[in-house]
């Protein structure tokens, strides 16, 4: 099934998810849905509250489909560490059309569950760490425009704005 993406300014995308506990058939379910409406966003990334789901689940898959092994499931992931600095661009499924320059730390360290309710640790680099960082501030209820300065953000929510006006959003 492909879940529609949710944008700004919906509440749910400013909201902590809620932590999984039951690890089923059901949440694999999820999580194959949830690749498929990734991919057919033209996303690398996609946290459950972008398809109005309230859970701490994320996937990535960094190389859009090309390699297998890049494909990540992270269930209550939380970073464990962090080192360095990055100032890359960013885009985001719930903000279309909206891109902008974000620190991030150039590679971390983070902790999180599989499918099947297993513990793992993963550590990113440059666009790794950035697609985990992004997809774990959804999970905080975060949004990357919410890390440009106020200057930027303000830019960007008129920008929205505007697109709102428009019918474009």
């Amino acid at each position: 099934m492909i879940y529609p993406i949710v944008k700004f300014p919906d509440p749910i995308l400013q909201q902590p998810a809620e932590p999984i506990t039951v690890f089923d058939a059901e949440l694999r379910q999820l999580v194959d849905d949830m690749f498929t409406s990734m991919y057919d966003a033209q996303g690398i990334g996609l946290a459950a509250p972008q398809i109005g789901i309230s859970k701490r689940l994320t996937v990535i898959d960094v190389s859009f489909q090309k390699n297998p092994k890049d494909k990540l499931v992270l269930i209550n992931p939380e970073i464990v560490f962090k080192k360095g600095k990055q100032n890359e661009e960013e885009g985001c499924l719930s903000l279309p059309e909206i891109r902008d320059r974000v620190a991030r730390a150039a590679e971390v360290k983070v902790r999180a569950q599989d499918a099947e309710g297993n513990s793992f640790e993963v550590e990113g680099m440059e666009l790794l760490s950035r697609a985990l960082q992004h997809e774990i501030d959804h999970l905080d209820g975060i949004l990357f425009i919410f890390r440009l300065s106020r200057l930027k953000r303000d830019l960007q929510l008129r920008k929205i704005r505007k697109l709102q006006k428009a019918g474009d959003w």
